[in-house]
């Protein structure tokens, strides 16, 4: 493949309510929101994502919250854990801090390098937290909630479930440039930079399993990185010539992105790095207001009475509370 992903763009995933989701992925996550908009697709919906302090590819995990709608069912075919990278020793703290939120939670570990907080969202997603010895040096997003030297650091791997790993491995080291780190028990492990957080897909086989439903508490699409678009053109070239059915270049806004579904049914992304969240608001004012594109606005007194009212935590934007108050 001429193009390589540099790992992990964001996740997004399906949830309910809406307001539950931001309560818990800003004060149990302590992630911070850094933008409010709609589905481009679905407009009476949002689109909400959560990110370090700026959003930065590789932190982000976004949801389309449905009002109402029914639970999926975790299964092959799909991403079936987002795990998010935090430093050694604090996963003590975070099991006290989820149970005090009245979540269950388990620790388990795989190897002697890493150490995973297991636990689901309020939807059914599963989420875990890994502890790893391979050092991450990305800046936590600093929250009231979860202090820096707990916090996230940002996305650390997605966990694929397939029936057959045969032909999503050839896609992920042909078509992505990624390289098999290892196997046990049918858990592949892949990555773009030996192991570093945030470039990490494990394929685990299951041969029998049932077929994954994608609806409320299930990941809808995990996302790679590219520089862009003019890397994700060319690779978008390469993959159509390879027999994917991979979609036209369409803008997001803040990043674009192409898709295509690798063989073992997990839809998959190619996003770029730019141009970011801070495009149409102040970083310090990231997730306040909702943002729409420039073909919604006309729409937007509709739109916004559409959407469901709520409330965001005064810990996802400090620095402005506190300019209010003063």
């Amino acid at each position: 493949m001429t193009a390589q992903t540099e790992g992990l763009h964001h996740v997004t995933a399906i949830a309910g309510d809406p307001q539950r989701n931001i309560d818990f992925y800003i004060r149990g996550l302590g992630l911070r929101l850094v933008k409010k908009t709609v589905n481009f697709d679905d407009p009476g919906t949002y689109h909400l994502y959560y990110g370090d302090e700026s959003g930065r590819p590789g932190s982000l995990l976004t949801f389309f919250p449905w009002q109402g709608i029914r639970s999926g069912r975790i299964g092959s075919g799909q991403s079936t854990t987002t795990a998010f990278s935090v430093p050694q020793g604090t996963l003590g703290w975070w099991q006290e801090h989820f149970r005090g939120l009245g979540v269950e939670s388990a620790v388990s570990r795989a190897s002697s390098e890493e150490e995973r907080l297991s636990l689901r969202d309020p939807d059914g997603l599963q989420i875990d937290l890994v502890a790893s010895s391979v050092s991450d040096p990305r800046n936590p997003w600093d929250s009231a909630s979860v202090p820096a030297e707990y916090a996230v650091r940002g996305q650390h791997s997605s966990v694929l479930t397939v029936q057959d790993p045969t032909r999503t491995l050839e896609t992920f080291t042909r078509d992505l440039g990624m390289t098999v780190l290892g196997e046990k028990d049918g858990r592949y492990r892949l990555s773009t930079h030996r192991g570093e957080p945030g470039t990490v897909v494990d394929v685990v086989t299951d041969p029998r399993g049932e077929r994954g439903l994608v609806a409320g508490g299930t990941v809808h699409h995990i996302a790679f990185r590219v520089p862009d678009q003019q890397t994700q053109e060319l690779w978008r070239q390469e993959l159509a010539e390879r027999g994917y059915g991979v979609t036209a270049i369409l803008d997001r806004q803040y990043f674009t992105s192409i898709y295509f579904r690798e063989p073992g049914g997990t839809l998959l992304e190619i996003a770029t790095d730019t141009p970011g969240f801070d495009i149409d608001e102040p970083l310090l004012e990231l997730g306040r207001s909702l943002k729409l594109p420039p073909w919604l606005e006309p729409n937007r007194e509709a739109i916004a009475h559409s959407v469901a009212k709520i409330d965001l935590p005064a810990e996802n934007n400090p620095a402005v509370q506190a300019f209010f108050r003063s």
